[in-house]
């Protein structure tokens, strides 16, 4: 386990899958303690494929592979190639056991320093191959909820940019649905609510906006703030005190999905030597920005 440190500030990374597994400010948790009856994980690492594979596989050319939920990069061991007291390295290469998941030479890093406020990750993906690379990356952070005072209804999420309220309906096995669902969506603010998840995760596929604001009732607020992810999902097992505020390059397969991985939506292709990086930051604020409007 990494300990990392910048004033009150105190951050863990598990060497398995280079998860964050504690993040909290002066002694508050900010992010949700991984409990295995409910869900086993805290901010999981997604690679190479985001969401859910149709029937758990995928395909390359003529060859199927078993890729499922996530990919596999959560559950394999990292190597630490740098670490400070406020910012570590991790690293994962590909070897014979992920050719037989995802049949590509990669190279994966996870970069994470941390200061008062914020912990920034930052993924870098290459392609070590002599071949095209098609990959998606993502980060799955489960923050508390509520973090602070008042009861979870009270919690909201507040966007950036004005943003589509109509979002995909989850398929049977987690795969994206033509039919669309109307979120209450009013201005820039959706209120939360344990009954928005009943169907699954909240999927904005090509958002408009690069940050959201997860607010308390005092007005306190994480605030998730993205570079290079076009998605966001908003997950949760309601009841259980975590909301997931995902970033993602990629999403689940469309129902009845039964292409190559080249032709999955929304897949980057890396060409042989090139790389590429994503990057996002939390940051607590304790007390409401001056000057920000409030909407309703």
């Amino acid at each position: 386990m990494i300990r990392l440190r910048a004033g009150a500030t105190c951050a863990y990374i598990a060497e398995e899958g280079a998860e964050i597994v504690e993040w909290g400010i002066g002694g508050k948790p900010l992010l949700w303690r991984k409990d295995p009856a409910v869900w086993g994980e805290t901010a999981p690492l997604l690679f190479p494929v985001v969401g859910w594979t149709n029937h758990q596989q995928v395909r390359v050319g003529a060859k199927r592979y078993p890729l499922g939920l996530h990919g596999f990069a959560r559950h394999r061991a990292f190597q630490v190639t740098e670490q400070g007291e406020d910012r570590a390295r991790l690293t994962l290469a590909s070897d014979q056991g992920t050719r037989e998941l995802y049949p590509f030479d990669f190279g994966l890093s996870v970069d994470v320093r941390l200061s008062e406020a914020t912990i920034s990750i930052e993924l870098g993906v290459e392609n070590r191959g002599g071949v095209p690379m098609p990959y998606a990356c993502g980060l799955h952070p489960g923050f508390r909820w509520p973090f602070a005072s008042g009861a979870p209804e009270d919690y909201l999420l507040r966007f950036a940019e004005p943003e589509d309220p109509w979002v995909p309906t989850i398929a049977p096995g987690g795969l994206v649905s033509p039919r669309k669902r109307r979120l209450p969506l009013v201005g820039r603010v959706l209120h939360l609510a344990a009954s928005l998840f009943q169907n699954d995760a909240l999927c904005f596929l090509n958002a408009a906006s690069r940050e959201i604001r997860f607010e308390a009732p005092d007005g306190s607020a994480i605030v998730v703030a993205t570079e290079n992810f076009p998605h966001f999902g908003i997950w949760c097992r309601p009841g259980h005190g975590y909301l997931c505020i995902e970033d993602w390059t990629g999403h689940s397969d469309p129902e009845n999905f039964c292409g190559d991985l080249f032709e999955k939506p929304s897949m980057r292709v890396l060409a042989p030597g090139a790389s590429s990086q994503h990057r996002a930051c939390f940051t607590y604020e304790a007390t409401p920005s001056l000057g920000r409007a409030v909407e309703t």
